[in-house]
């Protein structure tokens, strides 16, 4: 068992508003003089006066804590092969408990189908005028729900959602993996590994690190709806490296040896199935007040990796809209632009019928290959010259993030590619959003002593 901590900073964020102030400087203008002497920010927090005040100022809520952990059950098998191998195969389980989850907790979702709150429809082939005037449930109809919790509904909490980090969340993984070594003898060292592992919960992160994954739930009071496969899921992964003293030229001696031979062979080859990301609608739809989480409608019979919008149908007739863009006529249901389409987005009241991560990324393959030479000086020091290749082939992989380091990767813009509106070229497209991870060759000289 392993307990974690609630970093400091989830509840400075959750600091109770009417004890916060924020100064705003334009940069354009002098410095206020003796700003920090004079007393810095003011000394005039919100009065409370009253409870409904307090509530009225309230946008965060700091819950009892508890504490995240883990469990973990591990066993392995272990064998020596001969005088240099040697094999294991090994199991992980893990389990994650109370992890931290954003909720907004005295918000509810007007459209939640397992709280008897029921969605407009999304249709992949026009229905008739008729059947849509059948149809009794429309946009107005659920507009008029009210998107606050109803024990908060007169308490003087409509005016902000109040933000939460719960302790609610829960993960499991299982990893089977096999590995076989070789000692270094005879010129080579090496080790290959394979993990099939599956990883699933219901929340991967409290704050925005996972772009392509909502940091929020879609229906904050039903948090069962966000099970499964974790963004952190990495199917299969194989990885074998390798150091090779290359035998040319070892026995001779003088400048042949020192000219021609100590030359190494290094390298590393992985491959480890993509990452999972979340389609998203780029809307509020389920109209809780939030269009973080809220996800896009699957078309199982589409073409995968196409995504369509949508455009609203009325009852008694065909909408139409005002010069603002708002639809004139009731809203009963949406019509797939592209009936071919994987990805259908959820319009303003519908409701969605997909998953958290049900989108495969693509996978890193990639080889790093290492050269090297060493120039023997004395018994215990060297020269090396070396030239490092990563990813050697140059195997485009579009990954969010880095195949061989641990770079800050930009943000801005990634949205764009799990997002079905507004549609662009960049949806399900990596190719443009996401950088190849070209080759990078490195060339180096050092002295061991």
């Amino acid at each position: 068992m392993g307990y974690d901590y609630i970093f400091d900073n989830l509840y400075i964020l959750s600091n109770p508003p009417q004890l916060q102030q924020t100064n705003d400087v334009d940069t354009t203008l002098a410095p206020t003089p003796n700003f920090l002497a004079n007393g810095g920010l003011p000394d005039n927090p919100v009065a409370i006066t009253d409870p409904d005040v307090a509530r009225e100022n309230t946008g965060s809520f700091i819950p009892d804590q508890e504490v995240p952990y883990s469990l973990t059950w591990t066993t392995s098998y272990q064998r020596q092969l001969g005088a240099d191998w040697s094999f294991e195969a090994r199991y992980v389980g893990t389990r994650g408990i109370h992890l931290l989850s954003q909720n907004r907790i005295n918000r509810q979702a007007k459209v939640s189908p397992e709280e008897g709150r029921p969605g407009l429809p999304t249709f992949f082939s026009a229905p008739s005028q008729a059947a849509l005037n059948a149809l009794t449930l429309d946009l107005d109809q659920i507009n008029a729900r009210s998107s606050f919790v109803p024990r908060y509904a007169n308490a003087g909490f409509n005016g902000a959602s109040v933000v939460a980090f719960l302790s609610n969340g829960n993960s499991s993984y299982h990893g089977g993996s096999v590995q076989l070594s070789k000692r270094f003898s005879r010129g080579l060292q090496m080790t290959a590994a394979y993990t099939l592992s599956h990883l699933i919960d219901d929340t991967t992160a409290e704050v925005f690190s996972t772009v392509l994954s909502p940091r929020r739930v879609e229906d904050f009071q039903n948090i069962r709806r966000e099970r499964a496969d974790s963004a952190l899921d990495h199917r299969h992964r194989f990885v074998t490296s390798w150091i090779y003293e290359v035998p040319w030229f070892s026995k001779t001696t003088g400048f042949t040896r020192t000219l021609l031979g100590g030359f190494n062979l290094a390298g590393t080859y992985t491959y480890e199935t993509g990452e999972r990301i979340t389609v998203r609608s780029g809307n509020d739809a389920n109209l809780n007040g939030d269009n973080a989480g809220d996800r896009a409608i699957l078309n199982p019979g589409g073409t995968e990796g196409v995504g369509s919008s949508v455009i609203p149908l009325c009852r008694v007739s065909a909408c139409t809209f005002d010069e603002d863009g708002n639809v004139i006529g009731s809203v009963v249901g949406y019509l797939a632009n592209n009936p071919n389409a994987r990805y259908i987005q959820t319009g303003s009241g519908a409701q969605s019928n997909i998953g958290r991560n049900t989108f495969l990324l693509p996978p890193i393959n990639n080889f790093d290959i290492s050269i090297f030479k060493n120039f023997r000086i004395g018994e215990s020091k060297n020269f090396q010259i070396r030239a490092d290749f990563f990813n050697a082939f140059n195997h485009p992989q579009y990954v969010p993030g880095s195949v061989n380091s641990v770079d800050p990767i930009g943000t801005t813009g990634l949205t764009t590619l799990n997002q079905v509106a507004p549609l662009t070229s960049d949806f399900l497209n990596p190719s443009a959003v996401l950088s190849s991870n070209p080759r990078v060759i490195q060339l180096a000289a050092r002295f061991n002593f």
